[in-house]
């Protein structure tokens, strides 16, 4: 229990997906990507990830089953928001998928020594780029209990 007397761990639901990303391209690919491939996701995007953790904390909602992070944005890089994620036992439940365009084994290390569950270089080519979200978000899926997605399945609004 927390000082106001809430459970410190937070239900979280499987079908939203939190996608933290600035540039509208990729936003509006991830998008399309995962529309096509989970279709009753229910997909829902900032484009900052300042004040992140609070932001979930402060809302009654369950938690995004799934965050997809972005590491350059302005303001607070995805660095920071994954620590800020991180830092607080009440969102432990959830899944940070970091989706970037970075590669540098430092970088990669860096993710999973702050607590990334994943590390997801994005692809260029588009069918690549829905193949690879496609994977994680089955993977992770599965992990927390949930079957893969159904072609076909409808999409929740």
């Amino acid at each position: 229990m927390t000082d106001d007397g809430r459970d410190a761990a937070r239900r979280v639901d499987l079908t939203r997906v939190l996608v933290v990303e600035d540039s509208e391209e990729d936003a509006e690919a991830i998008e399309r990507a995962l529309t096509r491939t989970h279709p009753a996701l229910r997909l829902e995007f900032t484009a900052h990830g300042d004040g992140l953790a609070e932001r979930l904390l402060g809302c009654d909602e369950e938690l995004p089953g799934m965050i997809l992070l972005d590491l350059n944005m302005p303001g607070a890089d995805g660095h920071k928001v994954l620590a800020a994620l991180r830092a607080r036992p009440e969102l432990a439940g959830l899944t940070v998928v970091v989706f970037t365009s970075s590669t540098a084994p430092a970088e990669v290390d860096a993710c999973y020594a702050a607590g990334a569950d994943s590390y997801i270089y994005k692809p260029v080519n588009f069918d690549l780029f829905r193949t690879v979200l496609k994977g994680a978000v089955d993977y992770w899926q599965q992990a927390k209990g949930q079957p893969p997605a159904a072609p076909g399945s409808p999409r929740v609004k």
